[in-house]
């Protein structure tokens, strides 16, 4: 079996404490309770900082590092890796969207159509332009692209050669690069931007291969890196520009964003184990849950307690958030998530034999 690897749970759930402090953060702005303290709230989270994108996109990098190694030595390798998937992502899923029909009635007074409903359970609602019940279901859609686009490479025996991810990354670097001073067309930049978070997710797998390889491949995750921080620059000016128009996203923010997730990624996974926490180990096993079911304690909690008029109560607020978000997913964890994918083993191949991994981190301490 893989063994899962504390560094990385403990970078998942740095990822998912991001998401819900850029939410809760935003909650104090939009609800008009910073007072004297609004413009260095928006310039936290928005103009220089988006802490949601950030944790979106340590998750990516993540996803990188873990998926292309997930096809199991099994008769069936795509089979049941698409199996694994789905009983990985759906059962949760479905009740994040009970949940939402249940609260946004109640609390909002708003109700969806049933064609919305429909296309959002298939989880492939943005792919027929219907929009997402829950803003964050956007993310869902690019892993189950990087999940279709593994699967391809699998097939044709390319996923787990190492210049593959070095060739994905260069080449939609250098378009955004040598697209930056000519094309200015938003939904160009658009499109870029999806690929900078696939981009974001073969880096994840480039450096993947370099902790569990020889020295020599780090070269290649500094080649790649540097084409990423250029393609990163690129694409975040000519997507949101540097006017910031108080809307939480701006070129410096999301730039820095993308950037700084890079950098925290790359620093555990060169101290690997060593930088593992037990605490945030523990959000990160959890942290699909709670990436699905924070924002419904987030509006649960601003609708009945409001998001306080003072820095004490604002921090109250912030750690009441993420504290109850992890309380309420981890029994959503318990319930639902574990107990699915456990149920999702019986439908895997007989002769199933997973891959085990690989025998160390250099010089990191794992088995």
């Amino acid at each position: 079996m893989h063994r899962r690897l504390a560094f990385i749970d403990t970078l998942r759930g740095i990822a998912v404490i991001a998401v819900l402090l850029q939410h809760a953060l935003e909650q104090i702005v939009l609800n008009q309770a910073s007072g004297d303290y609004y413009r260095v709230f928006h310039d936290a989270v928005g103009e220089y900082f988006n802490f949601g994108r950030f944790g979106v996109v340590l998750f990516f990098f993540v996803s990188g590092f873990v998926i292309p190694n997930s096809f199991p030595n099994s008769p069936a390798p795509i089979r049941d890796f698409a199996i694994s998937r789905f009983f990985r992502l759906y059962p949760a899923y479905w009740v994040s969207i009970a949940v939402v029909l249940l609260l946004a009635p109640a609390l909002e007074g708003k109700t969806f159509p049933l064609s919305q409903v429909v296309a959002n359970i298939t989880m492939l609602q943005m792919f027929v332009n219907v929009a997402n019940l829950n803003i964050g279901y956007w993310t869902l859609a690019v892993e189950l692209i990087f999940y279709v686009a593994c699967i391809a490479l699998f097939a044709i025996g390319l996923l787990r050669a190492r210049w593959t991810a070095i060739c994905i990354i260069v080449a939609a670097s250098l378009l955004a690069i040598v697209a930056f001073p000519f094309v200015k067309s938003h939904l160009f930049w658009g499109l870029l931007e999806l690929m900078l978070d696939l981009t974001a997710m073969f880096f994840g797998k480039v450096v993947r291969d370099a902790v569990f390889g020889e020295r020599s491949q780090w070269r290649n995750v500094a080649l790649c890196g540097l084409l990423y921080v250029l393609y990163v620059a690129a694409c975040a000016y000519r997507r949101y520009g540097v006017d910031y128009q108080d809307n939480f996203f701006c070129a410096y923010g999301m730039g820095a964003a993308y950037i700084g997730a890079a950098g925290v990624f790359l620093a555990f996974a060169g101290l690997g184990e060593r930088g593992a926490s037990s605490v945030l180990s523990f959000v990160g096993r959890i942290s699909y849950s709670v990436y699905l079911m924070g924002p419904y304690v987030l509006v649960v909690i601003v609708q009945f307690f409001g998001t306080g008029q003072s820095p004490a109560q604002w921090s109250l607020f912030v750690v009441g958030v993420v504290l109850v978000s992890i309380l309420v997913s981890w029994l959503n964890y318990l319930a639902v998530e574990k107990p699915m994918v456990t149920f999702g083993h019986r439908f895997r191949s007989q002769a199933f034999a997973a891959v085990a991994l690989q025998p160390s981190l250099r010089g990191q301490g794992a088995e």
